[in-house]
């Protein structure tokens, strides 16, 4: 299936990392889908000719890392299971194929839109250094006690509308770990339409509407505490991983 989704991927007109700066995103709007890897090509090929492929030194499916960070009692966890509607999320996150490193921090308000505001670090840490406890403490205006809480590992394909200001970023082969535990979802595939407010008309909208796939709020974060942390509260996720796991099955 790997070699199917990079076959329709090789298919689609390539645009460079410096081009997609025009679509960065950093206030907007997330929509995510949840669907199987064999759902994913039909999708693929009837959207190539409307959007374009993030390609970095002939790599296409890109590899990313990611550390998260939370308090000692799981405040950003809880605020998101509470519904919680101003929440935070504060992560590591390693870009391979470039070779860069962003200390990120998402901020989600009361009218759904996301903020992610980041800074440029040279690797991960797994202590936080006093330079990136202050860009936490400067952006959220808190003052935070962190620890690693998550490492999540995925591969991602990006694509970029060609006539509209929107991304979509396609997350696969996600792994979870901490410690001695770890959890893999290989089947499932996170979609999610990153635009600046929700355009039902998008042509990726469209199309996975016409594949019965509606929007479907998920938290790559989230499951992945309740998949690792089993004292974790997490009825309000209980069909969502239900849903994920026969997805994986």
């Amino acid at each position: 299936m790997q070699q199917h989704i990079k076959n329709s991927i090789d298919r689609f007109t390539a645009i460079s990392l410096k081009e997609m700066n025009s679509v960065a995103l950093m206030k907007r709007t997330d929509t995510k889908f949840v669907i199987s890897q064999s759902q994913l090509l039909p999708i693929l090929e009837r959207v190539k000719e409307h959007y374009k492929v993030l390609e970095i030194n002939s790599d296409r499916i890109m590899s990313y890392s990611s550390l998260y960070f939370d308090t000692t009692d799981k405040k950003f966890y809880h605020d998101h299971h509470n519904g919680k509607n101003n929440r935070t999320k504060v992560r590591i996150r390693k870009y391979i194929e470039s070779n860069l490193c962003f200390l990120e921090i998402k901020q989600k308000n009361g009218k759904g839109e996301t903020n992610k505001s980041r800074r440029l670090i040279q690797d991960f840490e797994t202590e936080l250094s006093k330079s990136s406890l202050d860009f936490i403490s400067d952006t959220t205006s808190k003052a935070y006690e962190l620890a690693p809480s998550l490492w999540n590992d995925f591969n991602r394909i990006t694509l970029v509308n060609l006539k509209n200001k929107e991304r979509v970023t396609i997350d696969l082969n996600l792994s979870y770990t901490m410690d001695i535990l770890e959890k893999d979802y290989d089947d499932l595939v996170v979609i999610e339409v990153k635009q600046e407010r929700f355009d039902r008309n998008s042509i990726i909208v469209k199309t996975l509407k016409s594949f019965q796939q509606h929007p479907y709020s998920i938290s790559k974060y989230c499951i992945g505490m309740i998949s690792l942390y089993k004292d974790l509260k997490y009825n309000v996720f209980k069909n969502k991983l239900i849903k994920i796991n026969k997805i994986s099955a």
